[in-house]
């Protein structure tokens, strides 16, 4: 299995492109079962996370061309409507087929999911929405089970914002008889993403990107060519990787609107950061001042950036808190910063770091995909050299991540070795 060698302590510069987001991706493809003819969409990175996609979409009978950049998909015949266990265990994002594949066939059968374990993430939030629209759902075997003649609208209040949930009920409600109006959903860039692909097959949504999105159910759906945004987790782990080394980089084709609070707290911790054509300037000056961060839901602190941010404030001047609300067990990653000399104390959901003058080197092993990415970060910063086992993690999200960070002057390689 591969690992990831990097020599610490090079500051980074010079330009970096963001590949697609891979939380549009995702959805975006299954969108695909929504219609018939030949979807094209554009910006597709290439993942495990997609190519996963790619052979589940395929087991259902969608026909695909292309496995990254620019990906055409037919779901002219759609031949199966299970998604079995092999398939969707090692990716969360797997029961987005649910809702297109209920909303058009009128029956699907889906495993619940697996992926990082970082939380339950259950599905009862999705199944509870599908039920409230006139569906039959069960639970047989570690499948969900869901089966309607034809959905109906109907006001949908998710208890907490949750992006699957939102994503799954805004698809198939573009095929359900009436309005749906889905309430406390979440606003995610990657969900105004979605619905401006699904309002291009013909789909009505109105409030993408607000707590309340309306959509007004059509008889049928056309193909479209469509483009993913850029993946503004990507695209927040370089600009805090600048920070960190001390670093003065460009990261191009991305968004700043979609990291206004990434902005704002690297910005609290000395570093300028500014929008260039195309992108934006990141630059650290070696001393990084320590804040505090709570994880939100979209439009709030982005918890796919906590880990990466604590590597940060691991060698911050001062007391930093970290509290994470989003996800119960997203602290795995702090074991590992230990390892490497950082000062964190775990207390309910909180962590409390204090910096310290200097990280080192050391094998680590990386837990989950964001939690590799913060060991690499801590690892460009430390003295000496850090081992990163376990980096299938890291294939599942960043797309050539350590081809990116040597571009950028970083001491970092990929060699073949066991776990």
């Amino acid at each position: 299995m591969d690992k990831i060698i990097i020599e610490g302590g090079r500051p980074l510069t010079g330009e970096v492109r963001v590949s697609g987001a891979k939380n549009a991706a995702l959805p975006i493809m299954a969108a695909s079962l929504l219609t018939e003819g030949w979807n094209t969409f554009s910006n597709i990175p290439d993942l495990m996370d997609i190519r996963t996609t790619r052979k589940l979409l395929q087991s259902l009978g969608v026909v695909i061309e292309g496995t990254s950049g620019t990906v055409r998909l037919n779901a002219s015949e759609i031949s199966n409507i299970e998604a079995s266990y092999d398939l969707v265990k090692t990716m969360r994002a797997s029961i987005l087929v649910l809702g297109p594949l209920v909303a058009r066939l009128g029956i699907a059968r889906v495993s619940l999911p697996g992926g990082c374990a970082i939380g339950a993430r259950p599905v009862n939030l999705h199944i509870k929405a599908l039920q409230e629209m006139g569906a039959e759902v069960a639970l047989t075997d570690g499948y969900v089970e869901a089966r309607a003649k034809r959905l109906k609208g109907a006001p949908i209040y998710f208890d907490i914002p949750t992006v699957g949930g939102t994503e799954n009920i805004m698809m198939a409600a573009t095929l359900a008889d009436g309005v749906t109006l889905l309430k406390n959903a979440a606003r995610e860039p990657e969900i105004v993403n979605l619905a401006e692909v699904l309002n291009g097959m013909g789909a009505r949504i109105s409030g993408a990107g607000t707590d309340e999105i309306r959509i007004e159910g059509v008889e049928r759906l056309h193909s479209v060519e469509a483009e993913v945004i850029p993946d503004r987790i990507e695209a927040g782990t370089y600009m805090i990787a600048a920070g960190i080394t001390g670093g003065d980089i460009r990261v191009m084709d991305c968004n700043p609107i979609h990291l206004c609070a990434l902005v704002e707290k690297l910005r609290d911790a000395g570093m300028i950061v500014e929008p260039v054509d195309g992108g934006v300037r990141a630059a650290g000056n070696g001393k990084i001042r320590s804040v505090d961060i709570k994880t939100l839901p979209h439009p709030g602190f982005p918890t796919d950036l906590q880990a990466q941010m604590m590597s940060m404030m691991a060698v911050a001047e001062g007391l930093s808190v970290i509290t994470e609300t989003v996800f119960e067990n997203r602290f795995m990653h702090v074991g590992e910063l230990m390892r490497m000399g950082a000062d964190i104390h775990i207390q309910g959901h909180s962590a409390i770091v204090k910096g310290v003058s200097a990280l080192k080197g050391a094998p680590v092993m990386a837990t989950d995909l964001r939690a590799s990415a913060s060991l690499i970060l801590a690892a460009l910063a430390a003295r000496g050299t850090t081992e990163l086992s376990r980096v299938y993690h890291l294939d599942r999200g960043y797309q050539d991540i350590e081809k990116k960070f040597s571009a950028l002057g970083a001491g970092i390689r990929r060699v073949s070795g066991s776990s």
